[in-house]
């Protein structure tokens, strides 16, 4: 029946997709402690067939992080950063970013490799148009390269990152703050 291959590939994904939530749960708020057993439990899967998918926890992580990245290019792809001024812009990059940071901190505790090449087209592409546009318009210094404005920038969104998690600030907050900290001091001037 052809139907059954479409049936049991669309069982996979949802499978895929149920284990990848929870590991970024289960991960993100256990950290170390947690195990590829409770991981299965929260996805209310076997440990057998959470191993079928993901050998082992490095290969879970590794998904982890495709699975972030994709994540976080939707939320800039939907953030409409072409159309927004840049400093709305930033804004919205930091909130994206923040809001994925907090769902896949884990990743960043256990110094997850993400595919380079990926994250910047995915990522770094987007955050550089908005910061060229920046610097054609005058707000955003030219002393300095996209590159080290990228890095000190990258500053910024890892403090977002932590503000949220620790629950000092809300996500909207945090990137407003982040946001705005960063302009003010990358500000032409």
């Amino acid at each position: 029946m052809p139907g059954t291959a479409a049936s049991a590939a669309h069982r996979s994904d949802r499978t895929a997709a149920a284990i990848l939530a929870a590991a970024a749960h289960v991960l993100s708020e256990q950290g170390n402690s947690s195990s590829m057993a409770d991981v299965a439990e929260a996805a209310g899967v076997s440990r057998a067939t959470l191993y079928r998918y993901y050998p082992h926890r490095e290969a879970l992580l590794s998904a982890l992080a495709s699975h972030a990245l994709a994540d976080a290019a939707a939320r800039l792809a939907d953030a409409g950063l072409e159309r927004a001024t840049v400093e709305e812009a930033i804004e919205r990059i930091v909130r994206a970013v923040a809001a994925v940071g907090d769902r896949y901190a884990v990743l960043v505790q256990e110094h997850v490799k993400f595919d380079q090449a990926e994250a910047e087209r995915l990522l770094g592409a987007p955050m550089r148009a908005v910061f060229e546009r920046g610097i054609e318009s005058g707000l955003v210094r030219q002393d300095l390269s996209i590159d080290v404005l990228l890095e000190l920038f990258g500053g910024a969104l890892m403090a977002a990152v932590k503000l949220t998690q620790r629950g000092n600030l809300g996500l909207e907050e945090a990137s407003a703050a982040a946001a705005s900290m960063f302009l003010d001091g990358a500000r032409a001037g």
